[in-house]
Formats: C-alpha cells, sequence, structure tokens
C-alpha cells in the first residue's frame, strides 16, 4: 500500500511507463496465494516480443505462466515452472496478456521477476529515417556513414544485451539468496530443536544414574 498519493501516483506512472508500446520493461512484484495477475503490452504487427520471468521467493518456487495474444488466442501456457523464456514473433497489433497464476497455491504467495523485450520495425524505420538526415556530407573523417551506423547500432544492441543479461542475473541472485535465508532457519531450527532433545536425554541420563546409587535405607548406629 502506498504511504502517500504522491508515492502512489509516481507508482502509478512508473507501472504505466513500464510497459508502453515499444519500450523495454522489466517488473518485480509480490502474488499473493490463490491469485492471478496478469499485465498488459501493447505491440505492433510483424514484431517481435520476449518473455522472461522467474520465481525469486515464496514456498516451491513456482507458478502457472500464459502469454494470450490480442485475438484471446492463448499463445503459451506453462505449468508449476519457476523459469521461462518465450518469444513470440511476429506479433499482432493490439494488447498481450501476460498472466502469472498462483491459485493453486493456498497459503504461500511468490515473489515474481519478468522482463519483456520488444523488437518492432517501426523502430528499425524510425533510425533509419534519423540515419538518413545526416547523409551530407557523404565522408566523415574517410568513414562512411553507413560503417559509423552500424557500429554504433552494434554497440548499442550489445550493451542493451548486457544490461538485459545483468538484470537477469540480479534475478538469478535474487532467488539463490531467498533460497539461501529459507534453508538457513531450517537449519537453524533443526539444530535448536536437536540440541534441545540431546540436552534432555543427557539430563535423564544423569538422573536415572543417580536415582541407582540412591540409598534411601536408614543406616543404624
Amino acid at each position: 500500500m502506498c504511504t502517500s498519493q504522491l508515492a502512489c501516483f509516481a507508482a502509478f506512472f512508473a507501472a504505466v511507463h513500464a510497459f508502453s508500446p515499444n519500450v523495454d520493461s522489466e517488473f518485480t512484484f509480490v502474488l499473493p496465494a490463490g491469485s492471478r495477475e496478469c499485465f498488459y503490452q501493447t505491440t505492433v504487427t510483424n514484431g517481435s516480443m520476449e518473455v522472461e520471468y522467474q520465481v525469486i521467493a515464496g514456498a516451491g518456487m513456482d507458478v502457472d505462466f500464459s502469454i494470450i495474444s490480442p485475438q484471446r488466442i492463448q499463445v503459451v501456457s506453462e505449468f508449476r515452472r519457476s523459469d521461462g523464456v518465450h518469444m513470440v514473433e511476429p506479433t499482432a497489433d493490439g494488447d498481450y496478456q501476460i498472466c502469472f497464476d498462483n491459485t493453486f497455491s493456498r497459503f504461500s504467495e511468490k515473489m515474481v521477476f519478468f522482463e519483456v523485450i520488444l523488437d518492432s520495425p517501426a523502430n528499425d524505420a524510425g533510425e533509419d529515417d534519423e540515419w538518413a538526415g545526416l547523409g551530407e556530407p557523404e565522408s566523415l573523417l574517410e568513414y562512411k556513414l553507413e560503417d559509423i551506423r552500424e557500429s554504433m547500432d552494434s554497440v548499442h544492441r550489445r550493451l542493451e544485451r548486457s544490461r538485459q543479461m545483468q538484470t537477469v542475473l540480479r534475478a538469478f541472485e535474487a532467488r539463490d539468496r531467498n533460497l539461501l535465508e529459507d534453508n538457513l532457519w531450517r537449519v537453524s531450527f533443526w539444530s535448536c530443536v536437536n540440541l534441545m532433545v540431546m540436552l534432555s536425554v543427557a539430563l535423564t541420563q544423569v538422573y536415572t544414574v543417580r536415582r541407582l546409587f540412591d540409598d534411601k535405607r536408614k543406616v543404624r548406629s
């Protein structure tokens, strides 16, 4: 729950921007027990959409996942998975539903991270038009404009891919850390239980041995 109206507005604005058309986005949210959450991603015709998700916290580390097209056709469907990567290509014009289902779990909430990577022909055409305006003069420091454009596009793609991989690795790290913390709590709890049992057994043995040598008969002088 938001602590103030300004915080609520900022969270709403961030969510709207994250799932706007032609913008790669990533999001982490808590999926309550027994609930289903869907997110909408706008796409264009003949583009591509890649969706990667991971369950990073929660008992079982699994959810049901589905992608539904604007024509209400279920494109992807998975059950009780902890992670997955799916490519939808070519995309249709409209809003795709990206849904996570935790209705099979009655008590455990899940923390889910997912990332949406979009590639549309409109972006490529816009970049070409932007570079086309810089066609004059034909030479710049003895390099062709086409070579410069290809080099910069290649660097941009690799940097963007590196950023996406780092985000995915951070999600893996968060999941492993949550799993280790959960296992640490279990190990600590059962270690304390075993220690209490061992102390109880030791005290019982001492008491039993002392009772064996306890002579209650009266000694007459």
